[in-house]
């Protein structure tokens, strides 16, 4: 089965409830007094890293995730229940990405932790928070805020310290076969890994690690040629990289350092940063002639990076191979490519990102024949927040209006009394 690392799909938090208007009965209580009850919170739509999962298909499959809304507030000061959160397990090292800004939302890398993606809408207030000395019943109340919605891709990278790269038969497969639990498929002829393979080593020091077999590269693999754009992206987990390299040049017919050079460039063109990853080279197949003479060529070409001469085939090197990886490991911190710091900033601290208000975007259109139209996402979150469905609210409303200039705005556009406003699906009659 083809491995499922990428799915594109949609979550909605669920709506806060609206406020209750009621007022209860009792003797000398104007109105009887108000006693409507908030609405409940909308559930959150939360992402929880499952390391019993391993691929993305059940978010290719179902396309939408809608979670529940909050209940409306009722009399007698009785509030809405609050909905449930929907819950999204996902496999370990998923990336929760945002369709639209392109933002990691969450990076799942802990088993049963939770992650926060959509948070749900919170419950309106009922006309019981609104009495005042001045206006003992109230008739104002708060609709429910919406829950977040995204569009979201995730991607799943897998979750490994090392990771095998080099051109097809290069022999990663087969040296993963030799120093791990792993059991990929080998074979003599291109791709033979379809899917990226993880094994679990451990060097004579007693240290344990895991390395991915990622499939093979091609000259580029970085554009999309071959299996490489569809699992380059597995490196970026990846703590060190070891470029397996077929140092016989497949039977001297082909330049090893030429080949050295083509997987290196892909990796640079995919992400600038891989760069900085640790590598160790790789010298395979060193029990065959042909690899001995070729690897006197690449020592004259590569001089500031450590060569370990191996035979997978053959399981010679192996342990210094193992011992070179669990050192290097000690002093490599365990951080993706995304959270790496640029060379060029000093600064240290994490980045945090909240939901800012946007910038004012309000828009008054004169219609013509005494009608005009408003519209922006200050004006619709007043509008929803407080539905014009009593008194109350209307003067609610208007005072928010006032607040934000849009009146003095309308006056200065040269609306007149009797002019009609259109805001969303309600017309109002001017009287400014």
């Amino acid at each position: 089965m083809k491995f499922i690392d990428i799915a594109n799909f949609n979550i909605k938090a669920g709506k806060g409830g609206d406020g209750a208007v009621s007022f209860r009965h009792e003797l000398y209580v104007p109105n009887g007094g108000p006693n409507g009850g908030d609405g409940g919170d909308g559930g959150d739509v939360i992402f929880v890293g499952d390391e019993g999962k391993s691929s993305l298909l059940d978010l290719k499959i179902q396309k939408n995730y809608v979670a529940q809304d909050g209940l409306k507030g009722d009399i007698k000061n009785m509030h809405g229940k609050s909905a449930s959160d929907l819950i999204i397990n996902v496999p370990l090292g998923t990336l929760i990405i945002n369709v639209k800004t392109g933002d990691i939302i969450a990076d799942v890398v802990e088993n049963n932790k939770h992650y926060l993606v959509a948070k749900g809408g919170k419950g309106g207030r009922g006309n019981a928070r609104f009495a005042t000395s001045r206006n003992k019943a109230p008739t104002i109340f708060e609709a429910g805020e919406p829950g977040q919605y995204f569009e979201i891709r995730a991607e799943l990278k897998v979750l490994a310290d090392v990771g095998f790269v080099g051109l097809p038969n290069a022999g990663k497969s087969t040296l993963l076969r030799a120093i791990s639990n792993s059991k990929p498929e080998i074979g003599d002829y291109p791709f033979t890994t379809i899917s990226p393979q993880l094994g679990v080593c451990r060097d004579k020091k007693g240290r344990t690690f895991t390395v991915a077999d990622l499939p093979g590269l091609i000259e580029g693999a970085s554009q999309g040629k071959g299996l490489g754009d569809e699992f380059l992206k597995h490196i970026e987990r990846c703590r060190i990289i070891c470029h397996v390299i077929d140092m016989s040049g497949n039977y001297a017919t082909e330049d090893v350092f030429k080949n050295y050079q083509i997987i290196r460039q892909e990796l640079i063109n995919y992400n600038y940063k891989l760069e900085n990853r640790l590598e160790i080279i790789v010298a395979n197949k060193i029990d065959l002639e042909e690899a001995q003479i070729n690897l006197l060529y690449f020592n004259e070409q590569i001089k500031d990076k450590k060569i370990i001469k191996i035979s997978g085939l053959k399981k010679t090197g192996l342990d210094e191979l193992l011992l070179a990886i669990g050192d290097a490991l000690e002093n490599i911190p365990t951080q993706a490519l995304w959270n790496m710091q640029d060379e060029n900033t000093n600064d240290n601290s994490p980045k945090i990102y909240t939901l800012e208000s946007k910038k004012d975007d309000t828009v008054i259109e004169n219609l013509g024949n005494g009608h005009w139209k408003i519209s922006g996402e200050a004006i619709k979150k007043i509008y929803n927040k407080f539905p014009i469905s009593t008194h109350d609210n209307l003067l609610v409303f208007n005072e928010n209006m006032c607040r934000l200039g849009i009146y003095d705005q309308l006056r200065k556009r040269g609306a007149k009394n009797g002019d009609y406003v259109r805001i969303y699906d309600i017309e109002l009659e001017w009287m400014g």
